[in-house]
C-alpha cells in the first residue's frame, strides 16, 4: 500500500460496520504468526515466492519439492536476512502417495501439524488431448489432481484432530485460456475440488477455509519446462503480453490469509493490468 500513501480515496458506505479496512488487511497476518504452513512445488516460481512472503510474515513454513537444493538456498538466505519465519525443506515426490504421506507424519512429528496447505505444485506438457500419451496424462493428474486432494484431506486430518477451526487450504489453478487443453481438463478439475472440500468442510460444521486462485500467465518456470526442446516458443509466450510475477501471485496469498476470519475468499481470478479478471468474495458469519 506504500504507493498510495499520500493519496486520495472516495470510500462510499464508509459508516457500514464490518468494512474490510486498510488497517485491517495490514494487521491480519499477525494471527498466522508461529503457526505452520505447507506449500507445494516451493523449489521455484509461485512457490517459491509464496514460501518466502509467508515466512517474512512469521510463519513457519514446510516447503516441498522433488529438488530441496533451492529450497535450502532460500531457507539459509531468509535466516540471514532475519525473518521473523522459518523454512523447512522436505524433498517429497507428489506423483508417489507414500512419500506424500511420510512428509505429513514428519510434519506432524515435527511441527505438530499443518495450519495451512497451499497446493501450489503443478505441471504441464505439451501433449494434446487427440495425440497425448496416457503416461504424461497420469503424471499430470497424479501432480494436478490426486496430490492436492490427498494434501488437503491430510491437512483437513490434522487440523480436526488438533481442534484447529480456522485452517485454510489454498490451491493454485490457472486462467490461462491459451494453455495446453489437457492441463486445462485438470485445471477444471482443481475448481471442482475447491468447491468440494468447501461443501464438506460445510457439512462438517467446520470453519476451515477454501479457497482457489487462478492466475493469467505469470513469468515462471513453468512455461519454459513445457517448451524445453523449443526454448524460443517459451520466450514468445512471454512477450506476447505483460506478465503477472510470482511475487504478485504470493502477495494474492497473503490477502487471502490475511482476510477476517468470517470472510471467505472462495475464489479468485488474477490478471495483468486490464486482462480479463474477476474475483469473487464471500461475507457470511457462519461458513457459506
Amino acid at each position: 500500500m506504500e504507493r498510495w500513501r499520500g493519496r486520495v480515496a472516495l470510500v462510499t458506505g464508509a459508516s457500514v460496520s464490518g468494512s474490510i479496512t486498510t488497517c485491517a488487511l495490514q494487521s491480519a497476518m499477525e494471527r498466522w504468526r508461529g503457526r505452520v504452513a505447507l506449500v507445494t512445488g516451493a523449489s521455484v516460481g509461485i512457490g517459491n515466492a509464496t514460501a518466502r512472503a509467508l515466512v517474512q510474515q512469521g510463519m513457519q513454513v514446510v516447503g516441498c519439492a522433488r529438488d530441496v537444493d533451492k529450497i535450502r538456498e532460500t531457507a539459509a538466505e531468509l535466516q540471514q536476512a532475519g525473518a521473523a519465519g522459518r523454512l523447512y525443506p522436505v524433498k517429497c515426490d507428489l506423483t508417489v502417495e507414500a512419500e506424500i504421506r511420510a512428509m505429513f507424519d514428519n510434519i506432524e512429528s515435527e511441527h505438530g501439524g499443518v495450519d495451512v496447505c497451499i497446493n501450489n505444485a503443478g505441471l504441464a506438457t505439451k501433449d494434446r488431448i487427440l495425440s497425448g500419451s496416457m503416461d504424461a496424462f497420469r503424471t499430470m493428474t497424479d501432480v494436478n489432481i490426486l496430490a492436492p486432494t490427498l494434501c488437503s484431506q491430510l491437512a483437513v486430518q490434522q487440523m480436526r484432530k488438533r481442534g484447529v477451526d480456522d485452517g485454510h487450504i489454498i490451491t493454485l489453478n490457472s486462467s490461462c485460456r491459451d494453455v495446453e487443453r489437457a492441463l486445462r481438463m485438470t485445471k477444471f478439475a482443481t475448481k471442482a475440488l475447491n468447491d468440494g472440500l468447501r461443501m464438506e468442510l460445510k457439512d462438517m460444521k467446520s470453519h476451515i477455509r477454501t479457497t482457489c486462485i487462478s492466475p493469467g500467465r505469470v513469468e515462471t518456470e513453468f512455461i519454459p519446462r513445457i517448451y524445453k526442446d523449443d526454448p524460443q516458443k517459451a520466450i514468445d509466450l512471454h512477450s506476447a503480453m505483460e506478465c503477472l510475477q510470482a511475487k504478485d501471485i504470493a502477495d494474492t496469498v497473503l490477502y487471502v490469509l490475511g482476510a477476517p476470519p468470517h470472510v471467505e475468499v472462495r475464489s479468485t481470478m488474477c490478471w495483468y493490468g486490464r486482462q480479463s479478471r474477476n474475483s469473487t468474495i464471500n461475507r457470511s458469519g457462519s461458513v457459506a
